[in-house]
């Protein structure tokens, strides 16, 4: 006999997507720190580790080659080119947490959300963070103090382009306030892990209660 409260539930993919600078990074690392039935996507990227950055735990540091007989070997749920760097995720990983309940978050661009999209629309929840102003999103930038003036530069020319990106997301975010924006971030997820689609043995327990 089926307990209510051991029903078993099928994870989900839990994308957020931003421009540099907007907020995804800081929102995305508090929503780990409070919801214990979330693990991070850990992708792979050719780029160089910065300073702190630790293999296995940030990224999987690889080579151009390995990235790229990755992809022919269709090892990676999605890959994408950002700013001259492979990123990609393991297919294995994602699929084994799935299946065993958790939640996996992603911390990728429009291009990795899309071919999500493509290739598991059902187990994908997207959201897209916005700045509250441009102004805002360049002085962010500046004031983390993480890159130069002239990368500040590139990733305000590029937010224009992937903040066009909005519509394709599930629900979209102004993030004026870090804890505020932090909150409907934590409502959109328990909302939809209360899916019917995502409980597989709910038929079976209601099958059960009426006899």
């Amino acid at each position: 006999m089926i307990q209510p409260e051991k029903l078993q539930r099928r994870g989900l993919m839990f994308v957020l997507s931003s421009p540099s600078g907007a907020g995804k990074t800081t929102i995305s690392r508090r929503l780990l720190e409070r919801d214990a039935q979330l693990s991070i996507s850990i992708s792979v990227t050719t780029r160089k580790p910065r300073a702190g950055e630790v293999h296995g735990k940030d990224y999987f540091f690889v080579s151009e080659d390995q990235f790229a007989r990755m992809s022919m070997e269709n090892e990676l749920l999605e890959h994408a080119k950002v700013f001259d760097y492979h990123y990609g995720t393991p297919k294995e990983f994602v699929e084994a947490q799935l299946a065993g309940g958790r939640d996996v978050l992603f911390d990728i661009d429009w291009q990795g959300t899309r071919q999500l999209a493509q290739n598991a629309r059902g187990d994908l929840v997207s959201i897209f963070i916005l700045p509250p102003s441009m102004e805002e999103l360049e002085r962010r930038l500046t004031t983390r103090a993480q890159d130069s003036a002239e990368v500040v530069q590139k990733r305000m020319s590029k937010a224009e382009a992937e903040i066009s990106h909005w519509v394709e997301y599930d629900y979209v975010l102004v993030n004026r306030d870090v804890e505020e924006t932090l909150g409907h971030v934590v409502s959109i997820l328990q909302a939809e892990r209360l899916r019917r689609q995502r409980q597989p043995q709910l038929a079976e327990f209601v099958k059960q209660l009426c006899g």
